[in-house]
């Protein structure tokens, strides 16, 4: 596993962090446009996704890549994650891994 170029783990309030550095986040897919995707957050902000999903998308995708605004990112791998997924827990883990237990997650 390569640690050299963590991304950290954000939601939608979380991503205006980290704009410029390596973030992954899990999305719910509310349309494709043009080369990428609108997407919802776990924590119900609209997310621009900018690069090239798999053409068969899923309802839930893992998205890893930079962010390149509060709102957008740029992305590098674009994971289909299913049709159900917890967002309450996805939440609750980027709290942890954004908050005290910080030092957990790479």
């Amino acid at each position: 596993m390569d640690t050299s170029n963590p991304a950290v783990l954000v939601n939608g309030d979380l991503l205006r962090n980290y704009v410029g550095r390596r973030v992954r986040t899990v999305i719910q897919v509310v349309r494709p446009d043009g080369g990428g995707l609108i997407g919802r957050s776990t924590d119900e902000k609209q997310i621009s996704v900018k690069g090239h999903p798999p053409s068969d998308l899923s309802t839930f995708v893992e998205v890893i890549g930079v962010a390149d605004s509060a709102q957008s990112i740029r992305a590098e791998i674009v994971t289909n994650f299913g049709d159900t997924f917890d967002t309450n827990n996805f939440n609750q883990l980027c709290q942890l891994a954004n908050g005290e237990f910080r030092h957990l997650f790479i």
